[in-house]
């Protein structure tokens, strides 16, 4: 009498073959295509061209530099692209800058202030000479928002003030 021979893969199915396959495709890569790929930031400037801080607008679609000077009570927003180095320009004539304040919400204004490179009637820098902003900027747990309107489209930024370099 002959006894019945089964062989592994016939015991396991189809299921058993694949593993099997799959573990051998899996020792013949090299550890470097295992590893896990590492997903691109999105990289920029720790600052700015004019030496502010950075505001991301939207997903990076844009940015915003937050320039303060404390000693002129002075704050302007420069408008760039997404790699944070050319200006963007926009048709607006002020910008608001949404601020919480020790927890009570302030706004303030900052007027267009057309650059020498800037297209006629558009504008990339936006700014404000006002102590209480100023002041505002400089409290210590101040946060705010500032809302950017681009090609029909707003773009809006978070801002942490004392993530920003100025002089006191």
């Amino acid at each position: 009498m002959m006894k019945n021979k089964t062989h592994a893969f016939s015991r396991w199915g189809m299921r058993g073959v694949l593993f099997v396959a799959g573990t051998a495709v899996m020792l013949a890569l090299p550890a470097s295509a295992l590893a896990e790929k590492p997903v691109p930031a999105h990289v920029h400037a720790a600052e700015g061209p004019h030496h502010g801080s950075l505001i991301e607008l939207g997903r990076g679609d844009y940015h915003a530099e937050l320039v303060h000077d404390s000693a002129t009570h002075t704050i302007t927003i420069y408008l760039l692209d997404s790699a944070a180095k050319n200006a963007v320009t926009i048709p607006a004539q002020q910008l608001s800058l949404n601020l919480l304040v020790g927890g009570k919400p302030q706004q303030y204004q900052l007027m267009a202030q057309p650059q020498p490179t800037d297209p006629e009637g558009m504008c990339s820098a936006f700014t404000s000479a006002s102590e209480p902003m100023s002041k505002a900027m400089d409290a210590k747990g101040t946060t705010g928002r500032l809302n950017v309107p681009i090609e029909g489209k707003v773009f809006a930024g978070r801002i942490d003030t004392h993530s920003h370099p100025h002089p006191h």
